[in-house]
């Protein structure tokens, strides 16, 4: 079968799968494994067992589930909720000042937790309550929490990053340096956003006066807000950046640290850790099992010598190379909307490498462009993860449309900023060139 024909039938053949319901990891290993049976044979089916090995044992993804764990400690350990009170206090005499401080608290948890669904629960059981019974708007409140959550994506240490930068033999390290301005960059545009639209619209939040008599926190109950997460983010982060440790070793050092961090707040139970244990092995399954079916796929994909007829065509292109950029960014987008990040991961980016390489793009810079367009996908309907997290803990009468709704705005703000380090690589490169030089 000729690498035209064979890209139709894989992809055809997944979507039509997913389409039906199939688990991706079921539908990108399943129709693996029958196709290399029709293809080669019998004989062929242990190249997939060997090959996911090889891609799910090495030492890096160790940091997998000791990031989720960190994660799952952190969102019992009462961090979010004292964090949210410190926030709420300092903002409250700005109109609007309920969902920046949400933006703040999801942006400071993104640098703790490096998966999206722990700020995203936290903050929809705590702050979503709070803006809807002060008068905020469904779209204003849903939304700044749904993006402020997405940060938990871009912002180090991202597990996406871990896996982006396996796949693709990226040094994590500069991928994770190279998220820290871009991620900044977005949380200061969500909070811009907000407080234009606020201004122009007043009847978006309510006026900062009915705010001014919140009971004020003393000293020690600030302090003892801030500094435990700080300090943890300068562990596993400092740790990293510095070149002072692995990523793995950095998030066995966060896993200690977010101990360490809910017995500080009290809730250090025997309950509360089997629970984080439970939802770690649950969600790392998860992970690893799209993760070796994306692997099978991708290595049928690059024997049947797809990977090359892509690069070969966009090559032959007589266009500026920047409108192929455009093209791949818009796939991505495309396949943010309906897919797993992981299994994004793995389908494209044997395709997509040869193609920026070729191209003369910096692979740390396309890097963060691929995982910025990941976080969108996290919030854009219909599949977006964050709208269906936000779902399970929304208060009565907050339909799926609503959320859906609310995402809009902070999607196209997401793809100004993508924009925004496009036009401006050094958004990105600053940071890597002054830490790896």
């Amino acid at each position: 079968m000729d690498p035209i024909t064979s890209t139709f039938v894989l992809f055809g053949g997944m979507f039509s799968m997913l389409i039906v319901g199939v688990p991706i990891a079921v539908a990108l290993g399943g129709l693996s494994v029958i196709l290399v049976y029709f293809f080669w044979g019998p004989n062929a089916l242990p190249m997939i067992a060997l090959k996911s090995f090889g891609t799910t044992s090495s030492f890096e993804f160790v940091a997998i589930p000791l990031f989720i764990f960190m994660a799952s400690m952190l969102e019992r350990s009462g961090v979010a909720e004292r964090l949210y009170q410190t926030m709420n206090w300092l903002v409250r005499r700005i109109r609007g000042g309920l969902a920046i401080g949400t933006i703040g608290v999801c942006t400071l948890f993104a640098a703790m937790a490096g998966i999206s669904g722990a700020a995203t629960v936290a903050m929809g059981m705590l702050a979503l309550p709070a803006m809807l019974s002060r008068g905020y708007s469904k779209d204003l409140a849903i939304g700044s929490v749904a993006a402020g959550g997405s940060l938990g994506i871009l912002i180090p240490p991202s597990v996406t990053m871990i896996v982006y930068g396996l796949i693709s033999n990226t040094s994590i390290g500069k991928l994770y340096a190279g998220g820290v301005l871009p991620g900044l960059m977005m949380a200061g545009l969500f909070v811009a956003y907000i407080m234009i639209r606020t201004g122009f619209q007043p009847h978006l939040a309510p006026s900062s006066e009915d705010l001014k008599n919140i009971e004020a926190p003393s000293k020690k109950e600030i302090l003892g807000s801030i500094a435990p997460p700080v300090s943890l983010v300068f562990a596993v982060l400092g740790a990293i950046l510095f070149g002072w440790t692995s990523i793995s070793e950095a998030a066995a050092v966060g896993a200690l640290g977010s101990i360490i961090v809910t017995g500080i707040g009290g809730q250090l139970k025997g309950q509360a850790i089997q629970e984080a244990c439970r939802s770690t092995l649950l969600m790392s399954c998860l992970i690893f099992w799209i993760i070796i079916g994306a692997s099978a796929f991708s290595t049928l994909y690059t024997a049947l010598g797809a990977s090359e007829l892509v690069k070969d065509i966009v090559l032959g292109w007589d266009v500026n190379r920047y409108f192929v950029l455009f093209i791949m960014m818009l796939i991505l987008l495309v396949l943010g909307m309906v897919i797993d990040t992981v299994g994004i991961i793995l389908i494209t980016v044997p395709a997509f490498l040869p193609v920026t390489s070729a191209l003369g793009f910096d692979p740390v810079w396309f890097g963060v462009l691929f995982i910025i367009n990941m976080e969108i996908g996290f919030i854009t309907p219909p599949f977006g993860y964050n709208l269906f997290y936000l779902k399970g803990v929304v208060p009565d009468g907050v339909t799926m449309g609503d959320i859906y709704k609310s995402v809009i705005p902070f999607v196209l703000v997401m793809l100004l900023a993508l924009a925004i380090c496009i036009l401006i690589p050094d958004i990105i490169l600053a940071l890597p060139s002054a830490l790896f030089s």
